[in-house]
């Protein structure tokens, strides 16, 4: 399969603006994610996918590929799905691999991608979609930041929430992390090219649009949706005190080398 990274990025942040040019560890976060995806071993092709000619020029002083997107997609995923043809480069959308990175993930392990890439490869048929879970820590069960994952005994996603899934009943809330292991999303997604082409003939999920969580009008399209566990968190940058938190890391990670 021709397999591509795709980083879907916008300025216009509704709960951080401009977030993807902030500075961590002095480098806008954009640029970390590109370099992070870079280093994965599997990838054919690493592409920025933006409305923004200034963020597209800047991937290519950066050393990186970029496509202009329409300014009207209305999440990451539709972003990609609008220049799908051209991230295939020829290559039938069936064979086609198009793992999605977020543009806010400055810390993304490279050997998730690779992990993701081996994952589709090997699987029999081939998925429609895969997405890397992890065991959360119980401290961040119930931030609605960190998105949750409820999967079936196979790894099949049923369900993605803000919430903590499952509810546990009639158990102190800060006690859930003991009847259950409660998994985390890391955030990235792996398309067969031909279902994320489909993406705007998939009808419109209230529950994508109440969570704000683009992933839920696949699973209410039916479209499958398989899991593999990794280790470790990716920290996703949503808020000032996640921005906060990425510098700290950044600076712990500078101070470790020096």
């Amino acid at each position: 399969m021709r397999i591509v990274v795709a980083i879907p990025a916008r300025l216009e942040s509704s709960r951080l603006p401009e977030k993807v040019l902030a500075k961590i560890g002095g480098k806008p976060m954009i640029q970390r994610v590109l370099e992070r995806c870079a280093m994965a071993n599997r990838a054919d092709s690493i592409v920025l996918c933006s409305d923004n000619q200034h963020l597209c020029n800047q991937a290519i002083e950066w050393g990186h590929k970029s496509i202009l997107t329409s300014s009207k997609c209305e999440s990451g995923s539709e972003r990609i799905s609008s220049v799908v043809e051209e991230l295939a480069s020829g290559e039938s959308l069936s064979n086609c691999l198009i793992i999605n990175v977020q543009g806010d993930q400055p810390f993304i392990n490279p050997s998730s991608i690779d992990l993701m890439a081996e994952e589709f490869l090997k699987r029999k048929p081939t998925p429609e979609m895969l997405t890397p879970i992890y065991k959360m820590q119980s401290q961040n069960i119930h931030d609605p930041n960190v998105v949750k994952t409820l999967v079936t005994g196979n790894g099949r996603a049923i369900y993605f929430s803000r919430s903590a899934i499952p509810h546990v009943r009639g158990v102190n809330e800060k006690e859930w992390h003991k009847y259950t292991t409660y998994w985390g999303h890391v955030g990235i997604y792996g398309y067969r090219g031909d279902v994320l082409a489909n993406w705007n003939n998939f009808p419109k999920s209230n529950l994508e649009s109440i969570e704000k969580l683009e992933q839920l009008r696949l699973i209410e399209a039916g479209i499958e949706i398989g899991t593999f566990p990794v280790e470790g968190e990716s920290l996703s940058v949503d808020t000032k005190a996640q921005l906060e938190l990425a510098r700290k890391i950044a600076e712990s990670e500078y101070q470790d080398v020096q």
